[in-house]
């Protein structure tokens, strides 16, 4: 087994098709296709599965893969350190739909400037963040874990080897529009809400209580909206009084001031917190990416 071939099993991985791989890693694709079946041959296990629409990974090519992109993107670390190549470092981070990451990406990524770095950033389903941390596709995935979800979510972390750390607790709020009838209470009760759509992000075939980014998930609500991205779940607060349930935590930089955040009356909370695959060391960008995140403690 070659670090060559580990490099050419991710790439067709990452690519899905042999011929897109091979004319990305500038080689023939029979000379591909036959470095993946030597290493097939060598492993006694079939990590690829030929289809008429494309690349597919057999489970135990979904096992040997993690270890692999850990071998390439070591061999990369080596050869970012020790040769004077000017290959760009990257930095990656995966996140449930928090503009204050985002934010914390942004000044991150002004401090340290494009000329040097690759930056990446997915602001996506739960499920996803836990993947992308997973399969080295980033560094770090923030979430949030509270006193319902969290059993379930260590299960989680530990079947896809991923570890969990905390960065800051905060209340829960009510998100919405500064024009809802209900933005300028000091607190809101949770009866209050009933006449207003609750505001849900989309998660996909994946659609677990545990896996909601909004707290209180398995409350009864009168009216839901789900949606996919944060603009349309901005617009729905303003063209239909949505709401939905967070932090507290609102950038008026990236989200304009059209909004507001007011505490829900309850003694509930949530804990924000990051992961990272276990026994990965973070980098110098990792470090500083969540000191940023913990500035935003409440």
């Amino acid at each position: 087994m070659t670090l060559q071939q580990l490099l050419y099993a991710v790439t067709i991985a990452d690519m899905k098709s042999m011929n897109r791989a091979a004319t990305a890693l500038y080689v023939s694709q029979p000379a591909l296709s036959a470095a993946i079946r030597d290493l097939e041959e060598e492993l006694h296990t079939e990590l690829f599965i030929r289809t008429n629409r494309g690349i597919v990974l057999t489970t135990e090519g979904e096992e040997f893969l993690r270890y692999a992109r850990q071998m390439v993107e070591l061999q990369g670390m080596l050869e970012e350190r020790y040769t004077d190549r000017a290959v760009k470092k990257k930095f990656s981070v995966s996140m449930q739909h928090y503009s204050f990451a985002v934010e914390a990406f942004i000044k991150l990524a002004r401090k340290f400037g494009m000329d040097e770095y690759e930056f990446a950033v997915h602001e996506t389903k739960t499920s996803e963040v836990i993947e992308n941390v997973r399969n080295h596709r980033s560094e770090i995935g923030v979430l949030y874990l509270n006193d319902f979800n969290e059993k379930a979510m260590r299960k989680i972390f530990q079947e896809n080897e991923v570890e969990y750390a905390p960065l800051f607790q905060c209340g829960i709020s009510v998100y919405l529009s500064k024009a809802h009838p209900l933005a300028e209470k000091a607190r809101i009760a949770f009866d209050e809400l009933k006449p207003y759509p609750c505001l849900s992000f989309e998660q996909g075939d994946k659609n677990s209580f545990y896996f909601a980014e909004e707290v209180l998930s398995t409350c009864e609500y009168s009216q839901i909206i789900k949606a996919d991205d944060r603009a349309t779940m901005l617009n729905l607060m303003v063209g239909l009084n949505g709401y939905t349930l967070c932090s507290g935590i609102i950038c008026e930089m990236l989200n304009g001031d059209q909004y507001t955040s007011v505490p829900l009356d309850t003694d509930d909370h949530m804990e924000i917190g990051y992961i990272r695959r276990k026994s990965m060391p973070l980098s110098l960008l990792g470090q500083q990416y969540l000191d940023l995140l913990r500035e935003y403690r409440p």
